[in-house]
């Protein structure tokens, strides 16, 4: 057990039980962690399996640089919640929080737990030097426990996301099974050198679409370069060549080179209950200038079409429920339905 003493705020608006402690998990508290988030997914995603890779990424791997965590433990030892902080980039920090929920005390582990992320959050954002932070928090639509805890501790409920999911077969891999790109449209993975490291100038034009294509979304911020890369890089499902871009050709300049217009960045999902790994999207956008050229489209079944060609039997991502695109109409188009709901829940803060 580690009992290195965590962090303690002085101005949160409740204490632990009497003879509670905190601590920062390690590797041996795995197990443990792992049911807890399990329990607080399955009532609203019907699985309480937890991806025991990321989760060993998460405590003691690579995401686990940019994580400031700890956990409360009972008086008898045993841990009751788990919480986190990810400095995810300048001005904005994600929060999570998993309680053990048949205690009585878990009301107020969990008030208190909001408040000690509270002030981590704000430790964050001053040694960024900032003035001001956003705490992001997240809840599964319809846990109405979570969204008490989440309003008591003056966050306000802003967005709500499809987890979507498709299937794929095994003959989607085949040529001409899927629709090909429409004229003027291309679609190829990001180049890589001979050692298989990918080339530069091609992860910054992955990074340099996605900024354009999601400018006028919901929530947008700038990442820099640096800090997106190395943010995918940590995530166990991360693969070089699940990177796409794809291009246009000016109708009115025949014989230019083609611009890019889109960019798709994928990962593998863990094995489900059948052996076979899926492939997941984390990013997708268009070009303003692109859209309704079927540049989305195109990304969308080159990578069905990749993880058909791998073995893998689902496609899965993300979408805002609101996304003024209309994003979730297009992949319900090709087959993608929404398996749960999850929700964003913000707050403000001043450091």
């Amino acid at each position: 057990m580690n009992s290195t003493p965590a962090p303690v705020p002085d101005d949160g608006p409740a204490a632990l039980p009497e003879g509670w402690s905190t601590a920062v998990p390690d590797l041996a508290d795995l197990p443990r962690l792992g049911e807890l988030r399990g329990r607080s997914a399955e009532p609203f995603t019907g699985s309480a399996t937890v991806d025991a890779e990321a989760l060993a990424a998460e405590v003691a791997g690579p995401k686990s640089w940019t994580r400031r965590q700890l956990v409360v433990r009972d008086a008898t030892g045993v841990v009751r919640a788990w919480a986190t902080v990810h400095d995810r980039a300048a001005g904005r920090a994600v929060v999570g929080l998993d309680v053990d929920r048949t205690v009585p005390e878990a009301d107020q582990v969990a008030a208190w737990c909001y408040a000690s992320l509270e002030r981590t959050g704000r430790e964050l954002a001053a040694h960024r030097g900032l003035a001001e932070t956003q705490l992001d928090a997240g809840a599964y639509a319809g846990d109405e426990a979570r969204r008490r805890w989440l309003a008591a501790a003056g966050y306000e409920h802003v967005r709500s996301w499809l987890q979507m999911s498709r299937p794929v077969a095994p003959e989607e891999a085949e040529p001409g099974a899927l629709p090909q790109p429409r004229p003027g449209v291309t679609v190829r993975p990001v180049a890589t050198h001979d050692t298989g490291v990918p080339v530069a100038e091609d992860l910054q034009t992955v990074h340099r679409v996605l900024e354009t294509a999601f400018a006028d979304h919901f929530n947008s911020y700038r990442e820099s370069f640096p800090e997106f890369v190395q943010r995918l890089r940590e995530e166990p499902g991360h693969r070089w060549d699940h990177w796409w871009l794809a291009f246009v050709a000016d109708p009115d300049r025949p014989g230019a080179e083609p611009v890019p217009a889109g960019a798709l960045v994928g990962a593998v999902l863990p094995a489900g209950p059948d052996g076979k790994e899926g492939s997941y999207v984390e990013y997708l956008g268009a070009t303003r200038a692109a859209r309704g050229r079927g540049v989305a489209t195109a990304l969308l079944l080159a990578v069905v079409q990749d993880a058909a060609a791998r073995g893998r039997d689902r496609v899965g991502l993300e979408v805002d429920a609101d996304s003024p695109t209309g994003a979730h109409r297009l992949y319900e188009r090709w087959g993608w339905r929404t398996r749960y709901v999850t929700e964003s829940w913000h707050k403000d803060v001043t450091v």
